[in-house]
């Protein structure tokens, strides 16, 4: 008799500084208990100061990357972050298409903390019509959100209009929306997850107050993807109820990551930094004596 363990991919920009990208889903789907795999779309220079570089790598061998693991790995779920330009969007929305990807999370990252911008404006558009309907989630944050509704929508600024944009987004033909109100300026985090067959349902966590957020999108789609993983290797599987389920513990891990971070200093100038979460919150370490 074999066994595996189940398998989650991540298609994603690179962070050296380990924060986020790549390099935080990676440390994410071990923490949750996945193997992870990866597609690397770019390779990023930047640190918890922000972005100062951006190299693309060419879709020629993004597609490489796409038939090395999906020829020879059964992924479970997927879940992408930077895809950076309409060509990439267009790769990832056809591998998704061919039904190799699994339970597929959309990270729509297209602005950096620092203002960089990580998706060329020409490839919004194709977000909008062609990436969001092959997804079975999407979890952007307050502006994403209003930019994948519109060049000229208003961030949300309550609940009750993030319901209406989670609903909004859900026409664009995602099997699932998760607003996430981490932008928002309230004592408590209130995230809204909209499904395709009517059910909302509102995920609340107190703030944490601390300057080390950086890669938290990054870590938690990663943490949701995982979580998809684990209760059901199936796509069809995950109806509204184990995705609430899914999301819920993400939601849990992340609060953890963040409240075990919060005191960090890891910058050699602290002054505006960013910090990362500690993913390895639920791993036990060993201590110095």
């Amino acid at each position: 008799m074999t066994t595996r363990p189940p398998i989650t991919l991540s298609i994603a920009g690179t962070d050296p500084s380990g924060g986020a990208g790549i390099h935080a889903d990676l440390k994410t789907f071990t923490a949750r208990k996945t193997m992870g795999t990866t597609v690397i779309t770019a390779l990023v220079a930047q640190n918890t100061h922000g972005v100062s570089r951006v190299y693309p790598i060419d879709v020629d061998f993004v597609a490489d990357q796409f038939d090395s693991v999906l020829g020879d790995l059964p992924v479970d779920a997927s879940k992408s972050g930077m895809l950076g330009s309409r060509e990439l969007v267009e790769l990832v929305v056809a591998r998704a298409a061919e039904g190799q990807l699994g339970f597929y999370t959309v990270d729509p990252v297209m602005i950096a903390t620092s203002g960089h911008r990580l998706l060329e404006a020409d490839a919004v558009d194709a977000v909008r019509r062609h990436l969001l309907p092959v997804a079975d989630l999407i979890t952007p944050n307050l502006p994403e959100a209003a930019l994948l509704i519109s060049d000229d929508e208003p961030e949300a600024q309550t609940t009750e209009s993030m319901r209406d944009q989670a609903q909004r987004l859900l026409e664009r033909g995602p099997g699932a929306v998760l607003l996430k109100g981490g932008h928002g300026n309230d004592d408590e985090v209130i995230d809204i997850l909209a499904t395709a067959d009517g059910q909302v349902r509102e995920f609340t966590h107190p703030r944490v107050t601390t300057m080390n957020t950086h890669g938290t999108g990054c870590t938690l789609s990663a943490a949701i993807t995982a979580e998809v993983a684990v209760l059901g290797r199936e796509r069809a599987a995950i109806g509204a109820d184990l995705l609430g389920v899914a999301v819920g513990n993400a939601l849990d891990y992340l609060a953890r990551a963040l409240n075990s971070a919060a005191d960090w200093q890891l910058s050699l100038d602290p002054e505006g930094a960013h910090g990362p979460v500690d993913h390895q919150v639920d791993i036990v370490r060993s201590r110095p004596a």
